[in-house]
Parts: C-alpha cells; structure tokens; sequence
C-alpha cells in the first residue's frame, strides 16, 4: 500500500479529487496518510480532518533558513513513512533537501501543458492568464516527477483542454481543474503505487509488465 502526503496551501480541490478516487477505486493500492500545508487556515485541512487524516502545519517564515524547513518536512514526512508526496497547489519553492531526499518519489500538478506556460513565476491564476493572453486555442495540465527546477522534471501525464472564445481566467482554470487536473492526478498515483512506470534517462516509461497486478 503506497503511503501518500498531500502538499496543498489553498483550498484543496485536486486533494479531494485524490481522496475521492482512493473511495471510488480509481485509485488503488494507495493511501493518504498525511496532510501538509503551509497556511494554517488552509480548508484542505479541513478536508483532511473531515477524513480522520493527520496534518500538519510548517510555515517557511519560522524557520532560520530554507534548509532547516527542509529539514522539519523531511522529519514530518519520515514519521509517517510516506512512500510519494504529492504536490496539489503547494505555493512554496521546495528547499533541496527536500527534492533530494524524495527524488523519484514526489509529484506535481501544474496547470499547463508543460514546457508552455510554466517554470519561475507560473502559478494559479498567472498560467490561465498567460493562456489567455498569448491567444491559445488548447491548454491543459501535467503531471511530473520533481527534480531541482521549475517545473522541468518527467512528465507522466498529460491532457488537454481547449480554450473557449469567451473564457476569463477563472472559468479557464475551473473547466482546467474538472477536465483535466482531477483526471490525471488520481491516474498517475494509481500508476506510481501499481508499479507500472519507470523512469529512465529523465523520461517516464511505462514499464513492459504494466498488465500484471
């Protein structure tokens, strides 16, 4: 059973895409274990809470250093023996520590078909909004393995979403998050805790024995 902690600093949808999959056996052999946000009054905690799943709250300010932040998630994380961490709307650049200590183990979400509207500065509302302005006629979202940049490690997954003539940045990132991000979220992790991917040469592979549980 892989031993999930979600990452979240807001409200927490593309969690509760996650927790209901896990319900609705879409996601299999996988499990929420922990709960993690930066921002104490984060309503994903209250999801969490409404599920019985322990959380907890580490906020970058307190700590003297980035490193030593890395270092109470990294405690955090151990204590309860999580086996991926998921990164679902965690607006908080990742100390190294971290990223190293669970390289080949920790996911993001980004709300763009990367390489195109992503890296430093691309976030929430940002992405639709450099959509939109630079007239595209399709957008999506991605999911990757996280390494040391921005939004550059192996891509999973990814979908696509067409952008409509009279969309505003909000209704693009809500019609985003239903079509695609609470898609292949929960697809990757049940990918990532079946076993059936690999990653080789800084690509994602599925791996030859996908068929065999």
């Amino acid at each position: 059973m892989l031993k999930i902690a979600v990452l979240v600093s807001g409200g927490g949808t593309n969690l509760q895409a996650v927790l209901d999959s896990i319900e609705n056996g879409v996601i299999t052999n996988a499990e929420v274990r922990l709960v993690v946000s930066n921002k104490p009054g984060a309503y994903a905690l209250e999801r969490a809470a409404g599920k019985n799943i322990p959380s907890a709250v580490l906020i970058p300010k307190e700590y003297e250093t980035r490193e030593l932040f890395g270092e109470a998630l990294i405690k955090t994380l151990t204590e309860a023996a999580i086996d991926l961490v998921v990164l679902a709307g965690y607006l908080v650049i990742l100390p190294e520590n971290l990223v190293r200590a669970y390289s080949g183990r920790m996911i993001n979400i980004h709300p763009s078909l990367i390489p195109a509207h992503c890296g430093a500065g691309y976030y929430g509302l940002k992405v639709h909004e450099s959509v939109l302005a630079r007239g595209n006629k399709v957008t999506g979202a991605t999911v990757h393995f996280v390494d040391e940049g921005t939004d550059s490690g192996p891509i999973i997954l990814q979908k696509a979403v067409e952008v409509e003539e009279d969309d505003t940045p909000e209704s693009l990132q809500k019609r985003v998050m239903e079509q695609a991000e609470w898609k292949i979220l929960p697809e990757a992790i049940c990918l990532i805790a079946n076993d059936r991917i690999e990653i080789v040469d800084n690509l994602v592979k599925r791996k030859k024995n996908e068929g065999k549980l």
